[in-house]
């Protein structure tokens, strides 16, 4: 999304600077999720790789002690799958960020609703970090479902002379006394008319 497009749809600059303003939220706080999931990462990254070491040096001193020598084992198992425990919820963190920063470009107007229509048993994630499987699925639902993605067919031709928050000549409503007004209500509660 940028500038340039929301000037052609014929936005004025208000409204390009709000719509642009929200959109950077949006922005800065995925960002700010991958940054915060990429530092969790290499942190415990970082502490399997000191007890996988702490552990072979146990084991180098308990030569000898089978019943430690059997703890330092199940510890070692314990560890490998906590590792492919975290490596698994990694990836399935990788094709969602994927899979919805694909949606956005898609222009998905509610990305969960397309989401929900998706077969994701299709969809994986390559080697590269790009979704497959995933643009024949769109393609389908933008023709059955269009109403779930922008199109810019849709929206107004950039030439129009309509501009949105502009002060109107016709129907502008009459200015009442407050006096009045309130007098009126008050009868019209207590069911009384005029005298």
């Amino acid at each position: 999304m940028n500038r340039e497009f929301l000037k052609e749809i014929g936005l004025e600059d208000e409204a390009i600077d709000k719509i642009m303003a929200e959109h950077g939220k949006t922005v800065n706080q995925t960002k700010d999720e991958l940054t915060s999931a990429q530092s969790e990462r290499d942190s415990l990254k970082e502490q399997l790789s000191e007890r996988d070491t702490q552990l072979e040096d146990l084991r180098g001193k308990a030569q000898g002690n089978e019943e430690l020598q059997a703890t330092i084992d199940s510890l070692k198992e314990a560890n490998t799958q906590a590792k492919e425990s975290y490596e698994k919820q990694l990836k399935e963190q990788k094709f969602n960020y994927e899979l919805d920063r694909e949606l956005m470009t898609a222009q998905a107007r509610n990305p969960v609703a397309v989401r929900a229509l998706l077969d994701t048993e299709v969809i994986k994630l390559d080697e590269d970090g790009k979704i497959k499987g995933l643009s024949e699925q769109l393609e389908g639902l933008k023709e059955s479902d269009s109403y779930l993605f922008s199109s810019e067919e849709g929206a107004p031709p950039s030439n129009s002379n309509f501009k949105p928050g502009s002060t109107q000549k016709t129907n502008n409503p009459k200015e009442v006394d407050p006096y009045v007004a309130g007098r009126q209500k008050a009868l019209e509660r207590h069911k009384k008319e005029e005298e």
